[in-house]
C-alpha cells in the first residue's frame, strides 16, 4: 500500500525559537513534513530552489529581504509552490502587497496552531488563508477599488521625491529596494509613502501605481 504523499514545508522567520515551535507542531502531523528553514527571505529562495517545499511560511519582517520580496522572488522561480505570509501586526497595506506578489495566504501570528495546520492544507487545495481582520481590510480594499479619487476632488501636488518614489513603487520596488536606490532609511520611505497614499486618496501602492498611470504622473 503507498503512503500517502506529506505536504513539505519550508518555514522563513529570523527567530530561531518560532521557527523550532513550528517544526515540532508540524511534526507531531502525519500529513505533513518540514523540510527546512531559513533566516531571513534571500536564503528562503536559496531554500526553495533546493528543496521544492509545497507550502513556505514566511515571515512578513526579515533581514536583507522581507516577505513580500521573497514571495514575489520565489514565485517567479516556482510559481507552484503555495506561500503563506505570517505577520505580527494588521497592515492593510502588506496584505495587499503580499498578495499581489503572490502569496495564497496572509495571518497574523496570534493565530491558534491548528488554525496554521488547516491553513497549510488549505493552501495545498489551492485555498486562501486570510486573518479575519485581514480579511477585514481586503474587503474595504475590494468596496474602495476603481474609484480613487472621485470625480471633482483635487489631490495635493507631489513633490518630486514622491514622484521618484512613486515611480519605483509602479515598478514594483518594496520599501528596502527603494531605500536603497535612493539611498534612504526605510522609516523615510515608509513615511514618504504613506504621504503618497494620502495624497492620491487610495488605498494601497498597487492602486497609487495604477492612478499615477491613469493620470500620467509618472
Amino acid at each position: 500500500m503507498t503512503e500517502a504523499k506529506r505536504i513539505r514545508v519550508l518555514i522563513a522567520d529570523d527567530h530561531p525559537l518560532f521557527r523550532e515551535g513550528v517544526t515540532r507542531l508540524i511534526a507531531d502531523q502525519p500529513d505533513m513534513e518540514v523540510v527546512g528553514e531559513a533566516n531571513d527571505g534571500l536564503e528562503a529562495l536559496v531554500k526553495a530552489r533546493e528543496l521544492k517545499p509545497d507550502v513556505i511560511l514566511l515571515d512578513i519582517t526579515m533581514p536583507g529581504s522581507d516577505g513580500v520580496e521573497a514571495t514575489r522572488l520565489i514565485k517567479a522561480e516556482l510559481p507552484e509552490t503555495h506561500i503563506i505570509i505570517l505577520t505580527q501586526r494588521d497592515e492593510g497595506e502588506t496584505l495587499f502587497e503580499a498578495i499581489h506578489s503572490g502569496a495564497q495566504g496572509y495571518l497574523l501570528k496570534t493565530l491558534r496552531s491548528q488554525q496554521l495546520l488547516d491553513s497549510l492544507r488549505s493552501a495545498m487545495e489551492g485555498g486562501a488563508s486570510i486573518s479575519p481582520l485581514m480579511a477585514k481590510h481586503l474587503m474595504e480594499e475590494m468596496r474602495h477599488s476603481g474609484g480613487p479619487p472621485a470625480a471633482g476632488i483635487e489631490i495635493e501636488p507631489l513633490t518630486a521625491r514622491e514622484q521618484e518614489i512613486l515611480s519605483l513603487i509602479a515598478d514594483g520596488s518594496s520599501n528596502q529596494e527603494i531605500a536603497d536606490t535612493l539611498h534612504l532609511s526605510p522609516h523615510t520611505v515608509k513615511s514618504h509613502v504613506k504621504n503618497i497614499l494620502g495624497k492620491l486618496q487610495v488605498k494601497s501602492r498597487h492602486q497609487a501605481a495604477q492612478y499615477a498611470r491613469r493620470k500620467g504622473l509618472i
